[in-house]
């Protein structure tokens, strides 16, 4: 009785990697028309805007990256990393980078602007930077390097119960597949969206490394798409999507590399659940884009009002917060901290801008409660 076949790399059609073409037809149409939204949207802003695009969704895609594997970085790091290098403005004496948020933003550096072709050598260079230290936690790994050994599972659960979700595939291998699924990404002219799905569910399929498999299949999948629509891009995160569906994410990953589940070797679901994130990352995007432009509105109405150097890191530090600025508001309290003055001196700063048409009272609060929002219109 032959060995009982449970992973796709030991289906006979491993790795041709097929999907209904009909049945993706409408979403890719969906996404593609999306990505014009977006390109016309960022011909109306100006620099400094498309330069507030990109940082953003720079920032949003190495936080998600890392918290989908659980990992939760300092945001005020990671956009100081970012804008050192994508913001000429940047001043460096408000940096807040650490090794690690320079090392994970050069990774979306090369990944997404860098079109050179792959190579195994640049793969490397992704891990080492994840992992120069030699360590995952606990874990020692070998950073830029392929692992050398067949127990590559990916489980949960806990310690003596756990539930194997994948078993990789044989490290002798790995140096083969990785050479075809490079080939692939650079020289097929299959559909981009369709393109960075199979790249990303290849890579993770081949699992070559002891760990950051799924970031780097993440960043394969960033530099797919960056070749294939320039740009474009550069301007949304697929993994704040991603993140948005964890538990999506690994259902579909799971049902796809597992051959009990996917039976007929069909990797239609899993190009749909991918290439809906892509859409929904732009959608992300757009929603952000409204934003620049409020801000940028809001700017234009204020600009000839006279506010002082505090009023004015306030209100900064408040459109650095979102629509609604601090959560609960702006308080007395809240401005006093960020400036350092006085009650009675915070009390008529904050008249001053309810007056100018700067910020406006909450409505439900009062006393020392009174809260204060933008005035974005």
């Amino acid at each position: 009785m032959g060995e009982i076949k449970k992973w796709i790399w030991q289906h006979e059609e491993y790795p041709r990697f097929s999907y209904d073409r009909l049945q993706i037809a409408p979403v890719l149409l969906k996404v593609s028309k999306n990505v014009g939204v977006l390109e016309g949207t960022i011909r109306h802003l100006d620099e400094n805007d498309v330069t507030s695009v990109k940082v953003e969704a720079a920032l949003n895609e190495i936080i998600s990256t890392s918290e989908i594997e659980g990992e939760i970085l300092r945001r005020d790091s990671v956009r100081s990393s970012v804008r050192k290098r994508l913001d000429e403005t940047f001043d460096l004496a408000e940096d807040r980078s650490s090794r690690q948020t320079d090392a994970l933003t050069d990774i979306l550096i090369d990944s997404s602007y860098n079109h050179a072709p792959l190579t195994v050598e640049r793969l490397h260079a992704w891990h080492h930077a994840l992992f120069s230290s030699g360590y995952s936690g606990m874990n020692k790994v070998a950073p830029g390097r392929f692992r050398d050994h067949d127990d590559m599972r990916v489980v949960s659960g806990p310690i003596g119960k756990e539930t194997v979700h994948y078993v990789a595939l044989p490290a002798n291998r790995i140096e083969r597949d990785i050479d075809q699924l490079l080939e692939y990404c650079d020289h097929s002219e299959d559909d981009p969206f369709v393109k960075s799905a199979i790249a990303h569910l290849w890579f993770v399929a081949i699992h070559p490394y002891d760990d950051g498999n799924g970031r780097i299949a993440r960043a394969l999948t960033n530099n797919v798409l960056s070749k294939a629509l320039g740009l474009d891009h550069k301007y949304y995160s697929i993994s704040t999507a991603v993140n948005q569906d964890r538990k999506g994410y690994y259902d579909v990953l799971e049902k796809s590399q597992n051959l009990i589940y996917n039976r007929v070797f069909d990797f239609t679901p899993w190009i749909l659940w991918h290439t809906s994130m892509i859409d929904r990352a732009i959608d992300i995007s757009l929603e952000h884009i409204e934003i620049v432009i409020s801000k940028a509105r809001f700017w234009d109405r204020v600009r000839s009002e006279s506010l002082n150097e505090k009023q004015l890191k306030v209100i900064n530090k408040m459109l650095d917060k979102g629509e609604h600025g601090f959560e609960g508001g702006l308080t007395n309290k809240k401005y006093r901290a960020m400036t350092k003055v006085s009650t009675a001196t915070a009390a008529r700063h904050i008249k001053e801008l309810v007056e100018k048409g700067v910020i406006h009272e909450v409505k439900g609060h009062g006393g020392r409660s009174t809260r204060y929002e933008i005035s974005f219109s």
